[in-house]
């Protein structure tokens, strides 16, 4: 299964509002100035020993060496990167239509975990999965588990009934 997260107010977050991580030694903490959400890599490293892909999709325009680069600091490998740039290339594309910043069935993600409304809006519209976490939670990496088993679970179903 593949999983994606979004980068500002999921991944990323402000010390004041949320717990994070260690703040990196110097000099990496002057490259990499963002702070992880307390557990992120715990949780991706777990969702990776699942078997599950885990990808960034942001629409942040972040550079995805920068974005790998930072992840690799907290010893962890992400599957794959959608920036905002890629999304342009690769989704907007040539459409004449305004389509949303982030449209994860495109790259057969099988659920996002974002923090803005619209998108779990867009997500029934445009028939995507979507997790909303936004405000601190302590049991936010179990919480993505079990959504991950539920989906899991039914997209089992929906296999065994072919």
């Amino acid at each position: 299964m593949r999983i994606s997260f979004d980068l500002d107010e999921v991944l990323f977050v402000s010390p004041a509002t949320h717990k994070t991580e260690a703040v990196l030694p110097f000099p990496l903490n002057r490259i990499y100035k963002e702070r992880l959400r307390l557990g992120a890599p715990d949780l991706i490293r777990e969702l990776q020993k699942n078997g599950d892909q885990v990808w960034v999709y942001t629409s942040s325009f972040r550079s995805e060496k920068y974005i790998r680069g930072l992840f690799r600091c907290y010893g962890v490998k992400l599957d794959g990167i959608v920036n905002g740039q890629r999304h342009l290339r690769e989704v907007q594309r040539d459409h004449s239509e305004t389509l949303p910043q982030k449209l994860p069935n495109h790259y057969r993600i099988s659920l996002h975990i974002d923090d803005e409304e619209i998108i779990c809006v867009n997500g029934r519209q445009y028939g995507y999965e979507v997790y909303r976490l936004d405000a601190q939670d302590d049991d936010w990496k179990e919480k993505i588990i079990a959504r991950t088993d539920q989906i899991r679970r039914r997209e089992a179903e929906r296999e065994a009934t072919k």
